[in-house]
């Protein structure tokens, strides 16, 4: 089973739409078994709140819900739970490292590094592009979800 993490600030935005859009992308490759997949925050800002409004009605503009999900924090035991933990940002990145420490297996990344254009995922929070991040993520989550299968091959 292939276990990824998205981890985004706030756990209400980006990180979970990345939840959300992968799950449906693996079910609908009919494959929804060989995965685990969750996200996380990198702040206690937003813990407990449920996915942020406008990113609830971009995932359901394209037929995916996200019913029940609130923002947890990364923990430190979540590096030797998952196989990939994905950052939406550079800033992500650094507090990813600072709450999982080394990466000596290298699974740390950023979700737009599983794409042609590396960089980090646009931020609706502060653009209130949702659209733009949309496409990120999408993006991103084909990407891991096609380099995880060629893995497998």
């Amino acid at each position: 089973m292939q276990k990824i993490l998205f981890v985004c600030h706030g756990n209400i935005c980006r990180s979970p739409m990345a939840e959300f859009v992968m799950k449906d992308l693996v079910k609908k490759a009919g494959r929804e078994w060989e995965f685990e997949i969750a996200s996380a925050a990198t702040s206690t800002e937003e813990i407990g709140c449920p996915v942020y409004p406008p990113a609830r009605r971009k995932l359901a503009e394209h037929g995916i819900g996200c019913a029940g999900k609130t923002a947890r924090q990364l923990q430190r035991s979540d590096y030797e739970a998952y196989d990939l933990l994905i950052g939406m940002d550079s800033a992500n990145l650094r507090n990813m490292h600072r709450i999982c420490g080394d990466d000596p297996e290298g699974k740390i990344s950023l979700l737009m590094d599983w794409t042609d254009r590396p960089g980090d995922v646009a931020d609706p929070w502060y653009t209130g592009d949702f659209e733009a991040t949309w496409r990120d993520v999408l993006e991103g989550c084909e990407g891991v979800l096609a380099a995880v299968t060629n893995r497998e091959k």
